[in-house]
Order: structure tokens, then sequence, then C-alpha cells
């Protein structure tokens, strides 16, 4: 959980408290001003939770290119001539790509 997250969680629960005040007393600004502490907690609980899922996928996205990087640099160790005819075909194709027909 980051710093974002607490600080939402933080503020909702004391916008919660600031409503329950407002309306123990009667006084509709300080229940209007706790509900908008709450919408503001909520937001920025959101606003964490986004970074956190941006950060975890920029980790999966590491992780996968650095698994097909090792992938890539064993068949190229193991099997050569393979590699060579792959390289081959495939600047084939991206010429192909560029001519007119």
């Amino acid at each position: 959980m980051n710093e974002d997250r607490l600080a939402g969680t933080a503020k909702n629960l004391g916008g919660k408290v600031q409503e329950g005040i407002g309306k123990a007393t009667g006084d509709a600004s300080t229940e209007a001003s706790g509900r908008m502490k709450q919408v503001e907690g909520d937001l920025q609980d959101l606003y964490g939770q986004a970074r956190e899922t941006a950060g975890q996928a920029a980790r999966v996205v590491r992780d996968q290119a650095s698994s097909f990087e090792e992938m890539l640099r064993d068949t190229i160790e193991k099997r050569p001539y393979t590699a060579v005819a792959a390289a081959l075909a495939v600047g084939w194709v991206i010429g192909r790509m560029g001519r007119p027909y």
C-alpha cells in the first residue's frame, strides 16, 4: 500500500467523522465538508491503486522482456544457422514491404 492509498483512507475516515459531527450538531456545512473530504479520500485512494497497478504492469513487462531476451540469446548460441536464417527471412519481409508491387 503506497502513501496515496494511506492518505486517501485517512481522509475518507476523517470525512466520515466530520460528517457524523455535522449530523449530530445539525450543521449542514460541516456535514457537507465531511462528504467532500470523503470524496477526496476516495479519489486519492483510487489514484494510489492506479499507481500500484501501473507499477505491477511495468514489472511484468520488464520480466517478460528479460525472459524473451534470454530465450533469444539461448537460441542464437545453440542454433546459429537457424538464427541467421530467421534474420534473413525477417529482413527480406521488411524489404518487400518497402517496395511497390
